[in-house]
């Protein structure tokens, strides 16, 4: 197999494939592209209780987890099969930022000194990964959808909704990256 697929992609080839999903499943089936719908579809099928939430036909969007399900052996395949044998490579900038905050394993994808079993016993591991897995999940519902949903989908069908989300995205984002994580791994 070639080195090029093991490579990261350039934003100009990975965002139009992307972006072309959109159409494509618009095209095949009037479908909307999202991801975060899935784990409601997943609670309605094996959870059927009296939740109003719940009380639909998630048999009409199964596609939707063929498509999650997809997604994930395609992580899956990736990680075994084109998994880049080179180290990570992590900006000389930010490797001096974390270091100062106690990090300094990057032979994974997330940092092990945070993400860890261990962690969750201590405040701030429990901060980074369960206070900060709910809010991702209240927000992503509070926000009817969530960053894939909203600024793939929504933007390219040009809904408003979706901007406002999408800029909220960003913003917390870039709050969360620049003022509050610091405070956190301090």
């Amino acid at each position: 197999m070639n080195d090029w697929i093991k490579q990261p992609w350039p934003w100009y080839v990975a965002g139009p494939l992307i972006g072309l999903t959109v159409p494509a499943l618009l095209l095949i089936g009037n479908k909307r592209f999202g991801i975060s719908s899935s784990l409601r579809h997943i609670c309605a099928a094996c959870f059927p209780a009296n939740i109003h939430y719940f009380k639909y036909d998630w048999k009409k969007e199964i596609w939707n987890l063929f498509f999650v399900g997809g997604i994930f052996l395609g992580g899956l395949i990736a990680a075994q099969l084109l998994a880049n044998p080179h180290p990570i490579q992590v900006n000389p900038a930010l490797v001096s930022e974390l270091k100062g905050y106690g990090i300094s394993d990057y032979s994974k994808l997330i940092p092990t000194e945070i993400f860890n079993w261990e962690s969750l016993l201590h405040v701030k591991g429990w901060l980074l990964m369960v206070f900060g897995g709910f809010l991702v999940g209240f927000g992503t519902r509070y926000a009817g959808g969530c960053t894939s949903g909203h600024s793939i989908t929504g933007l390219s069908n040009l809904q408003w909704p979706s901007l406002v989300a999408t800029i909220c995205f960003m913003a917390g984002g870039f709050i969360m990256a620049n003022i509050i994580l610091p405070i956190i791994l301090r």
